[in-house]
Parts: C-alpha cells; structure tokens; sequence
C-alpha cells in the first residue's frame, strides 16, 4: 500500500493546506475483491455509484475501480465471467491519509493519472474517497 506523503498541518490552516479528510466523499459502496465484474457492475447501477472501494478478506482497502474500467474489461475480447475485481486492479495503490494535504493529493493523482483516491485510516480501513473533480 503506498500512502501519499502525510505531512503535519500548522496551527494556521487556510484553503491551500485543507486536508483531504475534510473535504473527502463518504466511501460508498464497498466490495469484496473476489467480486466478479459484472456483480460489480449491478452493485454500481443499484447503488448509483461511478466508483466501488475494493476491500480484501480483511477488510484492508486495496483500491477503487470505476464504472468506466469495470464496463471496459467487460465489454473486451479476453473478458469471462470468472475475473475478479482483484485480477483488474493493477496499480491502484495508492491511499491517502485523512492529513494528507489537498495538493498533495491532487499531485499523486495527475502524476498516477486516476480520477479518485480511496483514504484510509492507519490500518487500512476505507474512510472515504477524494476525487479531482472537487
């Protein structure tokens, strides 16, 4: 898991230095890695989500997936019904921490290009999600 740098914030904080934990989404769904994608794909519709936090066995956050991704494997060649969300999740390691700043986060994210960044506790635990669209 690598988390983005967590630095400490100063006494004074004004707009530039928000953290990600105040201004995070609620974490919303949140599914098994050993989902199959087209599961995925109905947990989404039912639950009107364009983003799904992916936990493993432990309930240890392993990353996000998106309607976009999910409905892409799907809809390709090497698709079956047997992936699993873990088999696609690639490099989607990387978390925030509630301190993290908003800068730092949004500098992670264009230098990894994802749209979205799960944040965890320090046991790894999902506490919401940070997007760029903010």
């Amino acid at each position: 898991m690598t988390l983005v740098q967590m630095q400490p914030r100063p006494a004074c904080v004004g707009p530039v230095h928000r953290t990600v934990g105040e201004v995070m989404d609620a974490a919303g769904p949140q599914v098994c890695d050993d989902m199959s994608v087209e599961v995925a794909l109905s947990v989404m519709a039912a639950a009107r989500a364009g983003v799904l936090v992916v936990c493993d066995q432990d309930g240890q956050c392993t990353g996000l997936v998106t309607q976009t991704e999910l409905t892409a494997i799907r809809d390709g060649s090497a698709y079956t019904d047997r992936v699993r969300l873990r088999d696609i999740l690639g490099d989607h390691g990387s978390f925030a921490s509630p301190v993290t700043t908003m800068a730092e986060a949004e500098a992670a994210m264009r230098s990894r290009r994802v749209g979205a960044l799960p944040v965890v506790d320090g046991q790894g635990s999902a506490l919401g999600v940070f997007a760029l669209s903010r």
